[in-house]
């Protein structure tokens, strides 16, 4: 927070700043254009005398009542001057008097020279201004920020279609008064101080820039301390260096890190930069864009001694000599703390010191450049020199000179002919190529240099005879021989690409900017070019460079890295968490909760507790095997820790790091419906509180840091442990058991469960320093169930009623999602109007829901239509996003639908108003029904809460699906009937009722699955496959058992030849092959050594998000991986269970795995959404699924059970034997004398035993015989019982099945 000190100096800073300016809000508002002269006014053409452009103005009838552009004018355009420079703030136009020639829309460009123009840009992004309907009637934009300009110029977009261009304006504003200071790139200011040096607690530094150079310092001060501010220009953008203190050892020789702002600001137009500074908080603005930031370094003050300096940072003891770059450039309006640092100079004050030349008057030349505006028809087209002198005067070569900026990765630059070659300058690849085209072959040299940067680099081409330099910027020449015939130069020069009928290029025209052209020596006048005087061009704009860097500010979240072209960007997403256009959708769901309800097993997974928000994911271990999903968060001291040997004054202190920050831990504790922490405290005299003054002698930190003295099983706030609850202390006089301070070891095991203070987040013991002394600590993991937002319902039974919610913080993307179900045909599900925008989601008819808004550039509407009712009275799920790229909706598993947003118009949505939830703000089309989970940008809306006091609302949602308690299991979903309930177990790998039966079959070495995806249908079903069509993300389990290795247990491939397989090595070992880039070698993981052919039942799990892979291996083994790539399984061709007959894979194990097939018994096989075992069982005849060899519905858990009792049954009779025989010893020790009588009676035994275990055998021979059909547990004559029973239930050929 910045205190009322640094307030009243940024007033008194801004006052000064005032004064130095009439244009301040109150009194900005004259009319400028009335009083001009006819001077003031050009234009690109006129259609008559009397519709001269001076005739343009405001309400006048001059001439033919405005000006009219002549009809065969392709870029017409008005210009003003101002006769000075002037603040504009609002301009105003009308068409033509009495006609039908008006502009309906227009564009404003600025200029302080009238040669180099600037678009204006409003601060939504947007370029065009509305205007006229009739030619009568006013209509007056008041402009979103003020520009300072001497000349103005409006250029019409759009027209009165029945009429023609028409124009009367009028614009608004006041004069500017300024103190400007120009430096020429060796020159500087030195502001110095009375004493040796300053010290600062608050500072306020504001001025105005412009420059053509891309670096060169504004500002800098530093002091013997450490102390150091630098404001610099670099690279085009603007760094601020702010430390205090840098003296101490543990931060002196670190690395000086800037805080950038902007970007192109070498853009020859005047930027606004603040910096505020109280203590060790800043911020800082450029132009409307603020950073706010927190300094480096130890102290809250700014000392600097000598001086500051501005416009350079020069060497002491050498004048004229500098550090770093210098400022080319000029500055308004510079104040440093309320100093107006030009005024002095100027006035030759004796504070400031010049070096250099320094005026006090802007007198850049301005570098007139153009703009190529399409990448597939722009081009300029000039004549050489010589063939301006004539045919006669041929050259024997050329030189071609410019400057040029593009954010495009490819583009043709220049093509020159040159007899029967061709010499051609483009950018591939991000770097410049030079390419010489002779009899079909091709000579190349291309600097190792990136130039798609946005900056202006410089390039010369010379060509002379047997020789072609390239010259860029600073870099070495690059040259290509000839040695052939000389170069003749043809007379056409063709800069950022050809006409059609010219040459023939594989490059895109070039997108950016050029200025600085010359052609053999002589500069190119560009204005003759646009007045149709010299050469030729198509979609260019003079005059002016329109490029816009989309990436500053950086429009990518969550870490995203953002890129660009000339007309769009694009967000690279790859290791952030997040997915969509600009980063913003999490890949991973919100709880363990929502991990099971998507089918998920126990196992460690990434948690978003806040979805789009901005804290990110945490990993945590999700315990589904209790009835409660349990998520368990552990730290970095989980085992138990004996201490002692320290004091109060020097205690044992621990802090508790669970690999997720303390906002996330809060997240995910709040999200709960209930967490807890065991705290075990065993202690031989070693007090927890038992202190005279009541001070306790041990304590913990809770997640906010704040201390906590009550131990685990009592309340909050009072210094008591679970014993003294439970009256079982060992002594009653105290309230722990340790505060008895016995010799022996005692314990004090409880159980923190009050949510607002977990998780612990530090332990302090300090009573161990005394003698005998000891203790031993243990803190057990963070553990909660229950997701509260899940849950969390209303129900709507009056259609005119709704809930309402505070505007959420303005954000570059938002989203919106919940659950509904309902039965009414039609109704609002959310609402939030503003005067300018809107968003609507809704029901619009029993099965479409509609996304409606509005983001400052007209209505649009995304409906997504379901093939069945959304009416049913069952759960189905919404998810509505909009950022300045797209906007899209999804709703349940249906395909989302996208729009994209125009290059010019991508704008985010602000909505300040509230957000009004079942119903409308004119009470009408209100929802009937329920809805659930509701989220907006990450946060969750409680609704249960806002039920509770509202008419026509009731918190919860009724019927046997509306809670958290699994009526269906394995991602069954649970649908209402009107006496109960079923069970929807098609997207579960189970069957059943509940979706809990086991679907299995058995393998034999021939068998195998495959589903085969051809068109039309490959595009339907692969997006089926995919977890989510915009993440790579593939979620697979299946249990199996086997005694053979190697097997193939699955296997993927792709239309794009990566695959995914999973085997059994030679050794029985599970393998994980990932191939997703053809160009690479495939990863290959094992998670576990041992030998899984077993003869056991094993369950695998796989779980992958980008480029991380989650393994889980039976119920004690998981694993976290790192692939080399994120890329997706592009096209799934084939998913294969078993044998595949032609595997491409060129690893000689997975061959052979491919060739031995797998022998043994697979189930509950799931890949993402589709169960393969149970889809090609249930539903026969598909063409799209194929059989080969025998397969036998199975149940491996009955298999695995029967092996198990089959090992037993075997082991037993041997045991029984031996008890008998050590029985036998025993008596024959003891008592010799009856040994006759002992051995009947142990022959007797025996016989017995025997008798028994024969027929034990026999009934277990049987019972395999019997078992034959289901496949039996041990597979040594496998094959050949199953082969048996082949004619009855699977064809030795393919056979098919419908899904």
């Amino acid at each position: 927070m910045r205190g009322p000190t640094l307030t009243l100096a940024l007033c008194a800073t801004l006052c000064a700043f005032c004064g130095a300016s009439a244009a301040n809000s109150y009194n900005c508002h004259g009319p400028l254009v009335s009083a001009l002269p006819r001077s003031s006014f050009q234009s690109s053409s006129q259609s008559s005398v009397g519709y001269a452009a001076h005739n343009a103005k405001l309400h006048r009838r001059d001439g033919a009542g405005g000006w009219s552009p002549a009809e065969s004018d392709k870029e017409p355009w008005l210009q003003l001057d101002l006769r000075e420079q002037m603040e504009v703030t609002a301009v105003a136009t009308q068409g033509c008097y009495d006609s039908w020639d008006w502009v309906g829309a227009y564009l404003l460009l600025y200029s302080d020279t009238g040669r180099a123009w600037r678009r204006y840009r409003h601060d939504d992004g947007t370029e065009r201004f509305v205007g006229n309907v009739n030619s009568e009637g006013v209509v007056q934009n008041k402009m979103s920020h003020s520009v300072r300009a001497r000349y103005l110029r409006f250029v019409p977009l759009d027209w009165n279609p029945s009429g023609w261009i028409g124009l009367r304006v009028e614009v608004y504003g006041c004069s500017y008064k300024s103190y400007v200071a120009d430096f020429d790139g060796r020159s500087s200011l030195l502001y110095r101080f009375n004493q040796k040096s300053t010290s600062t607690v608050k500072d306020v530094i504001s001025l105005l820039f412009k420059s053509q150079r891309a670096d060169g310092v504004l500002l800098h001060g530093e002091g013997q301390r450490g102390d150091y501010i630098t404001l610099e220009l670099h690279r085009g953008k603007l760094d601020l260096y702010l430390n205090l203190d840098d003296s101490h050892p543990s931060s002196s020789g670190s690395p000086r890190v800037a805080v950038t702002v902007g970007s192109l600001l070498d853009d020859q137009r005047w930027h606004a930069v603040h910096v505020e500074r109280f203590n060790t908080h800043v911020n800082l603005t450029l132009d409307s864009h603020t950073r706010h930031f927190q300094t480096r370094g130890e102290a809250h003050s700014l000392e600097v001694d000598y001086e500051l300096s501005f416009g350079g940072i020069p060497l002491p003891g050498k004048p004229g000599t500098f550090l770093r770059k210098n400022f080319h450039g000029c500055v308004e309006n510079l104040y440093y703390n309320g100093i107006n640092v030009i005024d002095l100079a100027k006035r030759r004050k004796p504070q400031i010191h010049s070096v250099g030349n320094v005026t006090f008057s802007c007198s850049q030349s301005q570098l007139v450049a153009c703009s190529f505006l399409s990448a597939n028809s722009s081009f300029l087209t000039l004549p050489s020199a010589a063939a301006g002198a004539g045919a006669g005067a041929a050259s024997s070569g050329f030189s071609a000179r410019f400057q040029f900026r593009t954010w495009n990765p490819e583009g043709l630059l220049l093509s020159v002919p040159l007899g029967p070659r061709r010499v051609q300058l483009h950018i591939r690849k991000r770097r410049l190529h030079l390419t010489l085209h002779a009899s079909g072959r091709k000579s190349e040299v291309s600097p190792d240099y990136t130039v798609n940067d946005g900056l202006w680099h410089s390039v010369s081409l010379e060509a002379r005879r047997f020789l072609i330099s390239l010259k860029l910027d600073s870099e070495p020449s690059s040259q290509i021989e000839v040695s052939a015939l000389p170069l003749e130069s043809k007379g056409t020069f063709h800069f950022g690409g050809c006409p059609a009928t010219d040459c023939q290029s594989s490059s895109p025209s070039f997108q950016g900017c050029m200025r600085l052209i010359s052609v053999d020596g002589q500069p190119v006048n560009l204005s003759r070019v646009q007045q149709g005087m010299l050469g030729n061009f198509n979609h260019l704009h003079f005059d002016t460079c329109t490029i816009t860097d989309r990436c500053a500010p950086n429009k990518c979240e969550h870490g995203g890295v953002c890129s660009q072209t000339w007309s769009s960007f694009s967000c690279d997403c790859s290791g952030t968490g997040y997915s969509g256009a600009t980063c913003h959708d999490s890949v991973y769901e919100s709880s363990c909760e929502a991990y099971k309800l998507i089918g998920g097993s126990s196992g460690f997974y990434a948690i978003d507790p806040d979805g789009s928000g901005p804290l990110g994911a945490a990993q945590a271990y999700c315990n589904m095997t209790e009835e409660k999903v349990w998520t368990v968060l552990a730290h970095n001291s989980t085992s138990p820790v004996r201490v002692q040997a320290w004091t109060l004054q020097a205690p044992h202190v621990v802090a508790l790091d669970y690999g997720a920050s303390a906002a996330q831990l809060q997240a995910i504790v709040s999200r709960s419906e209930h967490c807890q922490q065991e705290v075990v405290y065993s202690c031989k005299r070693s007090r927890l509180f038992n202190t005279k003054d009541g001070s306790p002698l041990s304590w913990w930190l809770d997640g906010r840091g704040e201390k906590r003295s009550y131990w685990g099983g009592f309340l909050p706030g009072i210094q008591q442990c679970s014993c003294s609850l439970e009256e079982k202390c060992v002594d009653m006089n105290y309230f722990c058991n340790c505060d008895a301070d016995a010799d022996s070891w005692s314990n004090d095991t409880g159980v923190l469960s009050y949510k607002d203070h977990l998780p612990l987040s530090q332990l302090v013991i300090g009573d161990i320093g005394r003698a005998g002394s000891q203790a031993v600590y243990h803190v057990g993991p963070l553990r909660c169930y229950g997701d509260k937002s899940l849950w969390n319902a209303a129900t709507f039974y009056q259609e005119s009623s709704y809930l309402y919610f505070p505007a959420s913080p303005p954000s570059p993307a938002s989203d919106i999602s919940f659950y509904f179900k309902t039965s009414a045909p039609s109704g609002v599900f959310v609402e939030s109007l503003d005067l300018k925008h809107f968003v609507r989601v809704e029901l619009s008819s029993p099965s479409t829901v509609s996304f409606s808004f509005d983001a400052g550039s007209g209505a649009a509407v995304l409906s997504v239509k379901s093939h069945v009712p959304l009416n049913d009275r069952q759960w189905h799920h919404v998810r509505a996003d909009h950022n300045v790229k797209e906007a899209s909706l999804q709703v349940d598993q249906l395909p989302a639908r996208f729009l994209a947003a125009a290059a010019d118009r991508q704008l985010p949505l602000k909505l300040s108003s509230q957000l009004f939830v079942g119903g409308t703000t004119s009470l009408q089309r209100g929802f009937l029904g329920c809805v659930r989970s509701l989220m907006v940008n990450g946060r969750s809306l409680d609704l249960e809460e806002r039920a509770k006091m509202t008419p026509g609302v009731s918190a919860g949602c009724p019927g046997y699906c509306s809670g958290s308690s699994s009526l269906c299991h394995n991602r069954g979903r649970c649908i209402e009937k009107s006496n109960g309930y079923v069970c929807d177990c098609s997207q579960s790998a189970y069957a059943g009722t509940s979706c809990n039966q086991e679907v299995s079959v058995s393998f034999d070495k021939e068998s195998s699955l495959t589903y085969t995806l051809q068109e039309p249908f490959s595009v339907m079903l692969n997006k089926s496959l995919r977890a989510d069509s915009s993440r790579a993300r593939e979620d697979v389990s299946f249990s199996f058992i086997t005694s053979r290795c190697p097997a193939m247990l699955l296997s993927v491939s792709t239309l794009s030849r990566q695959y995914v397989a999973v085997i059994l090595a030679r050794n029985g070992s599970l393998q994980i092959w990932y191939h997703l880039q053809t160009d690479r070698k495939p990863d290959v993981f094992c998670p576990a050594s041992a030998n899984l052919a077993d003869g056991r039942l094993h369950r695998v799990r796989i779980h992958r998000v980008e480029n991380k892979i989650y393994v889980q291996l039976d119920q004690d083994i998981h694993r976290k991986y790192t692939l080399s790539s994120d890329g997706e399984l592009v096209l799934i061709r084939t998913l294969t269970l078993g044998r595949v007959l032609r595997w491409e894979a060129s690893s000689g194990e997975l061959r052979e795995a491919a060739d031995q097939g797998f022998v043994g018994c697979l189930s509950l096989v799931q890949f993402n959404k589709v169960a393969l075992l149970k889809a090609a069982l249930t539903n026969p005849g598909s063409s799209l699924v194929s059989v080969r060899g025998p397969l036998l519905q199975s149940n491996c858990g009955a298999l695995a059970d029967s092996s198990s009792r089959s090992l037993t049954d075997q082991t037993l009779p041997g045991k029984e034997g031996k008890k008998h025989r050590d029985a036998h010893n025993d008596v024959a020790l003891i008592a010799g004398v009856v040994a006759a009588a002992v051995f009947i009676g142990a022959c007797a035994v025996a016989a017995a035993a025997r008798l028994l275990y024969q027929r034990r055998q026999a009934r277990g021979s049987e019972v395999k015989r019997e078992g034959a059909a289901s496949a039996g547990a041990v597979y040594t004559d496998y094959r050949t019982e199953m082969r048996t029973h082949a004619a009855a239930s699977v064809r030795d050929n393919v056979k098919e099945y419908y899904i």
